[in-house]
Parts: C-alpha cells; structure tokens; sequence
C-alpha cells in the first residue's frame, strides 16, 4: 500500500510538470487594464523569442488596448451560425493543433456558444493546460464563484457568468491590476473604457466611487489570499502551521445555505484547506416524503454548489442534530465549524437541543474553533 501510494505520488508530479503554466491577471471591474497589461505581457515574450499566440482578445474598441495586437500571432476564431447570428468563438481544436509556447486566452467566465465542445471558457483553458501549453488569461472579480453573494450585495448585480474558485487555485500566478477608484472613474470620463453615449449610465450604476472601494477590496484580498497559499506550499518554515479543515453544516430549509457555503469556501481558500466538507443532517421531519419538493430542489442545488466549490458532502440521517455534528468534526478531524446566525433553522436546531452545552464543550476541548456566520 505505502509502495503504491509513493508511485501515485510520482505519477502526479509528473502531470503536474508536464502540465502547461496558468496566470490569471485579475481585477475588480472592467477598465482596469486586464487586457492591456496581456497584450504588454505577450509583446515582450515575442521579444525574447517565446512562441506567443493569441488564443481569444476582447479589446472593446479600446485605442490603446487595440494598437496593442499589431504583430502578436492570432489563432482565427471559430465562425458559427446561431439563433440567426453570425457569431465566433474561440478555437479550441485549432490552439490544441498549433500548439504554441503561450497562449493569450481573454474573458476567462465566458459562456461558450451552445453546441461548443465545453460549457465554459475555463473549461477550454484547463483542457489547453492539460495539453502542456502554458496560458495567460484574465478576469474580474465578480466572476468568482464564493463571491457572489458579496457581489450582488455591493453592487445589486447578479453575476450570471461565473468560473469556480479551484480554477484559481489551479493557477501558478495571479496577478490583480489595481486603480484608486479617482483613477478608473476618471478613466471612464476620458472615453477609455466604454463608448461615450454609455458613460453617463456607467457612472449612474456600477461606476460608484463606494462600489468600485468594496470591489477592490474584494480582489486586493483574493490577491493576497493567492500570495499567501503560495508562500504556504512552497516555504518550508511555514510548514508547521495547523492544517484547517472546515465543516460547514446546513439544512433542508435554510434559504441562506448558499451563503454559508460560499463563506465556508472563501474560508477554506483563505486558509488554503485541501479539504473542507458541507454536512447536511436529515432528520425525521426532513425525510424526502415530508419536506416540500421546492426544499428538496434547494437542497440538491446546494449540494452541487458545494462540490464545484471543492466541498465533499456529507449526508447524515440523524435525530439529533448536534450529535451528528460532532461525530463529524471527531471523523474528519475538522478543525472549524461554521454554522449559520441564530435566525438560520439549523441554529434554532441546534439551541433547542439539551446538548448545546455538550457541543461547544466538545468543539472547545477539541481544540474546534465554532464559527457562526452572517
């Protein structure tokens, strides 16, 4: 068994080598220079001899950012006819078949055009990854999976087109483009991110000074979280650090079960946990035939959140709902729960319960910090 385990070992480090080289610039809008910065990146690794091709660009008739393709190698686009359009596509097969050192792969949350080989753009990147070519793409913060429910919060927006927090993860370098809110805002006054008839309505809806603070806030943080995985995978000295494994607990009719989850996610990235787990307890009023089919389709929904977001879900059927938390965190030897604020079900659940006392006496002799989330 130990033998086998090292030839696994072995086996997956020379995937990893043979995979290609992921950096992801990030920012907190559009306008920031994402592009921009790519375009310069691509320049200079044509000056040093590196076979660098444009994968897919989305320039916005930006005059700065456009001058910028002049003598960069474009791969053509896929030209496809749908719902009485002619649209493109970025070309997978094509970048696969040419197989060029770089590739400069733009819009990184983009929904790929129905009938193409993968869903998402992401997809196609992870897939150009696996193929040994190394990729330089972008995206804005709000595109991120575990931030959604912060996003909507700050700007009223609900961000349709999202990648996975693992994508991140996956990549060797994030880079955030950062302004002072003055800077972009003035940005967009000068005519450099959007069409002048559109500026006004920019300025009146997601170009706020207070929005676009909390958005930066948001990235210089996933930034600093990204630095901080790195540091912790490839510093020995930080090795001895305690190694966190969370335990986020939700149930049938919580609507709020989408945040803790997201919560417990940026928590688990935070503390670059490889494991973290979403344990949902049925008890006998949760049964399937008793708790109504929309509940049952939340739950389900939750249950697929949970696992794009890098969670192993835990299904226990269980009277006592306390209980069942703490065998859990004792098997998966958890290191912090997180539960939802008092109004949550799960909570009241949990409080109703003789053995309230029992849990956060266990939890805190068991060295389990119980985190309770708003």
């Amino acid at each position: 068994m130990d033998k086998m385990n090292h030839a696994e070992h072995f086996l997956e480090l020379i995937q990893r080598s043979r995979r290609g080289k992921f950096k992801i610039y990030i920012g907190m809008s559009a306008g920031v220079g994402k592009t921009y910065r790519m375009l310069q990146e691509a320049h200079a690794l044509l000056r040093g001899g590196i076979d660098v091709k444009i994968g897919y660009i989305e320039t916005h008739h930006r005059p700065e950012t456009h001058a910028l393709l002049e003598g960069i190698p474009v791969v053509p686009r896929r030209r496809l006819f749908y719902k009485g359009k002619d649209l493109d596509e970025m070309d997978l097969q094509a970048i696969l078949n040419l197989r060029p050192e770089v590739v400069i792969v733009d819009e990184l949350a983009h929904t790929n055009i129905e009938g193409s080989k993968n869903q998402k753009r992401w997809q196609d990147v992870l897939e150009i990854l696996e193929s040994g070519i190394n990729v330089i793409s972008a995206v804005n913060i709000q595109h991120i999976e575990s931030l959604n429910e912060d996003v909507r919060r700050i700007t009223g927006i609900d961000v349709r087109e999202r990648i996975p927090d693992r994508v991140l993860r996956l990549a060797d370098e994030v880079v955030n483009i950062d302004l002072t809110s003055d800077e972009l805002i003035a940005r967009l006054k000068e005519g450099k991110i959007y069409r002048p008839d559109k500026i006004q309505q920019a300025l009146d809806n997601f170009f706020k000074s207070n929005q676009i603070l909390q958005l930066r806030e948001l990235a210089l943080k996933e930034v600093a979280g990204q630095v901080l995985r790195k540091v912790e995978t490839e510093i020995p000295n930080t090795a001895g650090l305690r190694h966190e494994r969370l335990l986020a607990c939700i149930s049938s009719n919580d609507k709020t079960a989408k945040n803790v989850i997201r919560k417990t996610a940026r928590l688990a990235n935070y503390y670059n946990s490889a494991e973290w787990f979403v344990l949902y307890v049925e008890t006998p009023k949760e049964s399937p035939d008793r708790i109504p089919l929309d509940s049952q389709r939340h739950l389900i929904n939750n249950f697929k959140l949970a696992v794009e977001l890098g969670a192993e879900v835990i299904r226990v059927r269980d009277r006592n709902v306390a209980q069942s938390i703490l065998d859990t965190a004792s098997k998966k030897n958890i290191t912090t729960v997180c539960i939802g604020k008092p109004h949550f079900t799960l909570i009241k659940v949990i409080l109703n319960t003789t053995i309230f006392k029992k849990l956060l006496g266990s939890l805190s002799q068991s060295n389990v910090d119980l985190v309770i989330l708003s």
